[in-house]
């Protein structure tokens, strides 16, 4: 009898960690924001050290709202979903776990404001029905809101855009001038730089033909020159001769006039 008495003393110290080792864990996000009107799944997962089944696993989700402390029911399930035929959450709480996956998520339809509070979710799976509940504090907005940080990233991050689209521009202006600068200052000596109708591509021949033709016509014009100067004294020479003849005939016009007025004075 005596030995006894250690081995259920060492036992007694034994227990509370057995049971904390074999105990289910649960797991839930802590805090949770939704929309007026909108759908939002409250997620709840869990683990256990024993097999688990539709049978053994039970879920119970209950609510406790922010002005009071007394807990109201928002969901049961046990082989089965029983959703709450009665309250704020008949119509708006649906099942959307698996239990075989460790899952005992619901899902809530078009939250409304009066939804403000602490969902609590507790899942027991016989034998193993020692955990700690998991509790989610839940807030319905009017819509989704920014903290001040965000607003303030928001705010920076587009002034860099804005700063960074103008110096683009204007870099792109820079670039733009300089390139212009350099085409100009490239086409200048081009325009200026001499010819030499010695050395031409095919293309140009007809700049030598065109001066060729302009010496041939300078030639032509040098060498009938002094046969105008002939043919101009040719003319004086043919002139003087018909003002020769024009007085011959004179001449003899007046030998006749006289031969007449002498017949006529006999």
């Amino acid at each position: 009898m005596c030995r006894i008495w250690p081995l259920l003393l060492l036992g007694g110290l034994l227990l509370p960690g057995w049971q904390y080792v074999s105990g289910i864990e649960i797991y839930t996000p802590s805090d949770l924001e939704a929309a007026n009107g909108t759908d939002v799944k409250l997620k709840c997962t869990f683990t256990s050290t024993h097999p688990m089944s539709a049978k053994s696993v039970t879920v119970s989700w209950n609510f406790r709202p922010m002005n009071s402390g007394a807990d109201e029911s928002v969901f049961y399930y046990q082989e089965k979903a029983y959703p709450p035929d009665t309250g704020r959450f008949k119509g708006h709480a649906v099942w959307s776990g698996d239990i075989t996956r460790g899952d005992a998520s619901i899902t809530l339809h078009e939250v409304p404001p009066t939804f403000n509070g602490t969902f609590v979710c507790q899942v027991r799976n016989l034998p193993d029905v020692h955990g700690k509940n998991a509790e989610i504090s839940f807030r319905v907005v009017d819509k989704i809101t920014l903290t001040d940080i965000s607003i303030l990233a928001i705010i920076i991050g587009s002034a860099c855009g804005v700063i960074l689209i103008l110096f683009a521009i204007f870099m792109a202006v820079k670039l733009h001038r300089k390139r212009s600068m350099e085409n100009d200052i490239e086409l200048r000596p081009r325009e200026q730089e001499w010819k030499d109708p010695t050395v031409c591509a095919p293309e140009e021949a007809v700049h030598l033909k065109v001066v060729a033709k302009k010496e041939s016509e300078s030639s032509d014009d040098e060498g009938s020159e002094p046969s105008s100067g002939d043919d101009d004294e040719e003319e004086d020479e043919e002139e003087e001769d018909d003002d020769d003849d024009d007085d011959d005939d004179d001449d003899d016009d007046d030998d006749g006039d006289d031969d007449s007025g002498g017949g006529d004075d006999d």
